[in-house]
């Protein structure tokens, strides 16, 4: 402290001295701001707290898997992110919900062009004769697409970050218009279950059939 008082003494003024506190006020607050959103570790407590991936569903095989470890694809996890990370495991479960459920829709939205366009020249099968093309073909298009996709990523935001608290499952916006969730608990892991193995298939089948048109520069099925 004597230091300090020497060098505030002799070298700073005090406006400048003003001015530095104020500044370090304004970190200090941003810092603290920043820790909000820094991940919780807090870890979960329930019943399956032990369980591999904390019980979520994906991990139950029993497909045999050659290669594998184990040789079967019940609880795979060779990169061990399920025991190393704990606490990370819901992230990692939405990050992947979220990227199976844009495979699907890019699936979709790869392989329906094929066969029907939407109105409007720009659109139409002599101005783009493959899909794969419409990236670079329409520019102003792809911009509203960004920001579109932008947007609902906005939109997510709160629930990412009400994850710390592990008080909503993964993958879950409560967005069910045509009450299709059902009401067990027996059902609701089936039908998690099939959105995560459609997710994980579409995720494969999107990047081998953006391969096999662009290798091709044929459309679907994209094999010659």
């Amino acid at each position: 402290y004597r230091f300090l008082y020497t060098f505030d003494r002799q070298y700073i003024t005090n406006n400048k001295y003003i001015s530095i506190m104020k500044t370090v006020a304004v970190l200090a607050t941003l810092v603290g701001s920043a820790a909000a959103f820094a991940p919780s570790q807090v870890e979960k407590t329930s019943t399956v707290a032990n369980a591999f991936a904390n019980g979520m569903v994906g991990g139950e095989g029993p497909e045999p898997m050659p290669f594998a470890p184990k040789q079967t694809s019940v609880n795979f996890d060779p990169a061990g992110f399920a025991e190393r990370a704990p606490e990370w495991v819901p992230w990692f479960r939405e990050a992947e919900l979220k990227h199976g459920r844009a495979a699907m829709l890019a699936t979709v939205g790869f392989v329906v062009p094929e066969f029907m366009r939407i109105p409007g020249e720009q659109f139409s099968f002599e101005s783009i004769p493959q899909v794969i093309n419409a990236h670079d073909a329409l520019p102003d298009s792809m911009i509203q697409i960004f920001g579109w996709i932008s947007f609902l990523e906005a939109c997510t935001i709160p629930a990412l970050a009400n994850m710390n608290e592990f008080d909503r499952r993964p993958g879950d916006f409560s967005f069910d218009p045509l009450g299709l969730y059902p009401v067990t608990e027996e059902k609701q892991n089936e039908m998690q279950l099939a959105e995560l193995k459609n997710g994980r298939l579409a995720m494969i089948a999107i990047g081998g059939m953006v391969a096999g048109s662009a290798i091709t520069g044929s459309g679907f099925p994209y094999l010659s």
